[in-house]
Order: structure tokens, then sequence, then C-alpha cells
């Protein structure tokens, strides 16, 4: 595992992704009503936090040279509490990401709303990864399909799935893991376009979006200029794909 950028956060090179899915560690008593009073604290800070499904992070590992296991469990938003219970197992996140360039090289990057779970913060379009319904596990196609949901829900860039490409994996500095894709590059009036009109579609329904601002970003470097703190992999991440 290779680290780039900021030393809490590593990009994990692989050409395989492999994901497998296990039970979620038991809880005692004390855990458990320790991240229930966690979250319900969240909740009265944010009252929009929601208890939805979530896919749970439980290991990484390397699969030979070239390839990477993610091993993930069913659990719900509640548990990201667990981080804040000392002594508990051990869960972090899994998320996807899109890198959506401009045809200029800059990459687009929003700022959460108010009423999400990080209001003010920087990051690519994408999200926590939900676990499919019934029987069906997740794989690279899932996160995918995922992926794309994330960037029109977010952007309003409508880009289909098989036109993403798998692009990079991140390590964050609490152990969440990022599978980041790679989009194919759109005019930069466009994406702005395509944004303004998501938000005036969603205000016209009554809804917040999800991004109350979009900007594009060339470097690190760009980063300074944004008002407010951003998420841990967009430095190593703009540095790795200026370099590449």
């Amino acid at each position: 595992m290779t680290a780039h950028g900021p030393a809490t956060v590593e990009l994990l090179p692989a050409v395989r992704l492999r994901l497998v899915e296990t039970a979620l560690p038991a809880l005692s008593g004390p855990h458990r009503s320790a991240m229930d009073e966690v979250w319900e604290e969240s909740v009265r800070a944010n009252p929009a936090l929601f208890d939805g499904p979530a896919a749970a992070l439980v290991g990484v590992e390397r699969d030979g040279a070239d390839g990477l296991v993610l091993t993930w469990a069913r659990a719900t938003y509640r548990y990201r509490a667990l981080r804040h219970v000392p002594g508990s197992p051990t869960l972090s996140s899994l998320f996807v990401a899109v890198v959506q360039p401009a045809d200029d090289g800059r990459l687009t990057v929003g700022r959460m709303s108010p009423s999400t779970a990080v209001p003010g913060r920087w990051q690519l379009p994408g999200g926590t990864v939900e676990p499919p319904a019934g029987p069906h596990g997740l794989d690279l196609a899932a996160l995918r399909d995922h992926a794309a949901r994330e960037l029109a829900e977010e952007t309003g860039s409508d880009t289909q799935p098989e036109a993403l490409t798998w692009w990079l994996t991140t390590r964050g500095e609490r152990g969440g893991v990022g599978v980041l894709f790679l989009a194919p590059p759109r005019p930069a009036p466009e994406l702005y376009d395509r944004y303004a009109e998501l938000v005036a579609a969603e205000t016209a329904r009554g809804d917040d979006p999800e991004f109350d601002r979009i900007e594009l970003v060339g470097s690190p470097a760009d980063l300074s200029t944004l008002p407010g703190p951003h998420v841990d992999y967009l430095h190593p991440v703009l540095r790795h794909y200026a370099d590449n």
C-alpha cells in the first residue's frame, strides 16, 4: 500500500478488485448502547440524518501483486458512530466517487449542503455504497452503477455507467476506502449548466441539493481557494490525476 500526498491517505494500486460479503462483527450490549447514544445525539444535531442501509468496510487485503479484496458487511449509517466508541469493533466506510474532468483538464468538486452529514465539506461527486437488495452481493459493476447515480444526483451529469472507468482506490485517515471512477470529459460550461438545471429542478420540488455549490479545480494548490474544509483524499487524488 503506497502513501501518496498526506501521510494519512493511501492510494491502493490494483488492476483487479473483488468484494466479499461477511457478517457484521458482534457488538456487546455496552457497545451497542453507546453507538445508539452517539447516533441519537447526531440526529438531534442534524435531524436530516437518515439511518438507511449502508455497506460497512470490514477489511482490506491484497490479492496477489495486482489485486485488491474489500470485505464488507450490511449495516446502516448508525454504525458509523462506532468510531466514537472506544474498544468497539473497527468498521470503516466504503464509498464511490467520480473523477469528472472538464475539457480543460480541471476536475469537478462539490460542497456538501447544510442538510447533509458533513455540511460545507468539498469532495468529488459520490457517496457511501448501499448494499444491494436481496441475496445479491457487490461487485465492480454494482459500484459503477452506484457511482453513475451519485454523479447524476449531485451534479446533473447523466453519464451512463458503462462510460465510467475504474481508475483508483484510496484509503483515508479513518480507514475508509473509496473506489474512484473516471468519467469522460465534458465542456466546462456544460458541467455548470447541468448543475444549475439540477438545482432549479430540486428547488422547485422543495428539495435541498446535496451540493450547494460546484467548482472546477486543476491542482492541489487550487484547494486553498475553496472556502471551507475538503475531504482527505482530494489533495492526493488531484496530484495523482495531474501526474498521469
